[in-house]
C-alpha cells in the first residue's frame, strides 16, 4: 500500500501550479451544506446545462477548421488599444462611477471612491501552459502595477480565462481583499493569498467592503481547471452596491429566467457588464450570444431600458468559431433593436456610464475582415448616445442598501 501512497504523492508534486488546489477541510463541508450543492455537485439555475460540446466530434471539426470563416475568427489588423488609459484615469471620476474595460471580461470599476478589479487577466495565455493556448489578441492597456491600488477583486469562477495564475500571483503580494464564489478561494491559499484577505460566497450572500456591497448571484455555467471537472467549486454573476451607484457583472453565463430575479432585489443598476462572446449552438446553455445578452440586461434593469450595457467576454481570446467582430456587431444590432444604450469601449478605453455620452464608435471594424456584402449601415447615434435614464429614487434605499437589511459577511473558510 506504501507504493500506492508515493506513486499519488508523486502525481500530486507533478501536477501544474496554474491548476491550483481541490477544496478541503472546512471549506468542502460549507460547500457541501450549501443549498445549491447536490449529488456530488453544484447544480445550475434553469436545470442541468451542456458544458461539452454537443453533437459528433466531427461535425465541431468541420466548423472549427472551415477555411473559408477560421481567417474571421481573428482581427486583420491591429486592435487599436486605448493609449492614454495610465492618464485617465489619475483623477477621480467626475460622476462618481467609471469603468474601464481591459479586454476580455476584465474590468476597473471605479464606483463611489472604491477600486473594483473583476476577473483580472493579465496573462499572455488562458492556459495552464506558457506554450499553447488561446493567445491574447491584443496587449493588456496598461500593466498591473501602473494600475494603482485596489480595493477588491473579484472572481466570477475559476476558467483560465477568468482567473489567471500570474495575475493572481502578482495581486497576493498587494493588501487588496478578494471577492469569490465558493470554493475558489482554495486556488487563491494556495498561490499566496492569505486566508484573511479572502470572501468567499454562495449565491445570495455579500459582503461589505469599504462601504460597497458585494453580493454573489447566479449564473447558469460550469467551473474546473484541472484534468478532472469535478463542479466543487461554483460560479457566479456579482451585484456590487456603492451609495449612489450599481453596477452588474455577469461572469460566464447562459440565459436563464433568475435575472429577473437579480434585477427586482438588487438593480436597476448603472452600468451592466454582460458577457457576449465565444456563445455557440455546440454549448448553448453556458455562454449568451449578443440578443440573449441584450435580453438579461433588460431583465436585469426590469424590463425597460436603463442603464448602459457593456459587452464583454469578447476581441482579446479566440475561443470559438464565431467571427472576431460577430459580438460587437450583434451588441450593436440588439441596442439599435430594444432602443438600448450601450458602451462599446476600445481596450482600456475608460468611460462614465451615467454621463451624456459613452463609446459608441464600432472601432472594430477597422480591424476585421468586413462579412459578405460589408458592413451594415451604423444605428442612429440618439439611440445608443442618449444620457443614462436619471431614475436612481426608483431604487431600494437611497444609500445603496439592500431592501433585506444589512447584508452579511461571509467569513473566509
Amino acid at each position: 500500500m506504501s507504493g500506492f501512497r508515493s506513486l499519488s504523492s508523486g502525481l500530486r508534486a507533478l501536477r501544474p501550479e496554474a491548476f491550483g488546489a481541490d477544496p478541503s477541510g472546512e471549506r468542502l463541508a460549507r460547500i457541501r451544506r450549501s443549498p445549491h450543492f447536490k449529488d456530488g455537485v453544484f447544480q445550475n439555475p434553469g436545470g442541468t446545462a451542456r458544458t461539452r460540446p454537443s453533437g459528433s466530434a466531427v461535425e465541431f471539426a468541420k466548423v472549427f477548421f472551415d477555411k473559408d470563416e477560421r481567417p474571421r475568427r481573428s482581427p486583420e489588423g491591429t486592435i487599436p488599444v486605448h493609449p492614454t488609459t495610465l492618464a485617465d484615469i489619475a483623477g477621480p471620476p467626475a460622476t462618481g462611477l467609471r469603468l474601464t474595460w481591459m479586454g476580455h471580461s476584465s474590468v476597473l470599476a471605479e464606483i463611489d471612491g472604491q477600486r473594483v478589479l473583476f476577473d483580472p487577466v493579465w496573462g499572455e495565455r488562458c492556459s495552464p501552459f506558457s506554450f499553447v493556448g488561446p493567445k491574447r489578441l491584443h496587449p493588456v492597456p496598461l500593466p498591473l502595477a501602473a494600475l494603482g491600488p485596489v480595493d477588491v477583486v473579484v472572481i466570477s469562477h475559476d476558467h483560465y480565462d477568468h482567473l489567471d495564475l500570474p495575475t493572481i500571483k502578482a495581486l497576493a503580494g498587494t493588501d487588496t481583499l478578494f471577492a469569490v464564489p465558493l470554493g475558489v478561494g482554495a486556488h487563491l491559499e494556495r498561490w499566496g493569498v492569505s486566508a484573511d484577505r479572502l470572501r468567499e460566497l454562495d449565491w445570495h450572500e455579500a459582503t461589505k467592503i469599504g462601504g460597497l456591497t458585494l453580493t454573489a448571484t447566479p449564473a447558469r455555467h460550469f467551473c474546473g481547471r484541472g484534468l478532472r471537472n469535478t463542479q466543487h467549486t461554483l460560479w457566479a454573476s456579482w451585484s456590487v452596491a456603492g451609495p449612489e451607484h450599481r453596477v452588474f457583472h455577469s461572469g460566464d453565463t447562459g440565459y436563464f429566467d433568475g435575472f429577473r430575479e437579480i434585477g427586482a432585489e438588487h438593480g436597476p443598476f448603472d452600468a451592466t457588464m454582460i458577457q457576449i462572446g465565444a456563445y455557440s449552438d455546440f454549448w448553448p446553455d453556458i455562454h449568451m450570444t449578443p440578443e440573449e445578452g441584450m435580453r438579461a440586461h433588460l431583465d436585469l434593469q426590469g424590463g425597460a431600458p436603463h442603464g448602459v450595457m457593456m459587452p464583454i467576454h469578447w476581441a482579446t481570446f479566440n475561443l470559438a468559431t464565431h467571427a472576431w467582430a460577430e459580438p460587437g456587431e450583434g451588441t450593436v444590432a440588439a441596442a439599435r433593436a430594444t432602443g438600448s444604450r450601450i458602451a462599446v469601449p476600445r481596450p482600456g478605453e475608460p468611460f462614465e456610464p451615467t454621463a451624456e455620452t459613452v463609446p459608441t464608435e464600432p472601432w472594430w471594424r477597422a480591424v476585421a475582415l468586413a462579412p459578405a456584402g460589408g458592413w451594415p449601415e451604423a444605428p442612429a447615434e440618439a439611440a445608443i448616445t442618449t444620457a443614462a435614464d436619471p431614475g436612481a429614487e426608483a431604487r431600494t434605499g437611497a444609500d445603496g442598501a439592500e431592501g433585506t437589511g444589512e447584508p452579511e459577511r461571509v467569513p473566509a473558510s
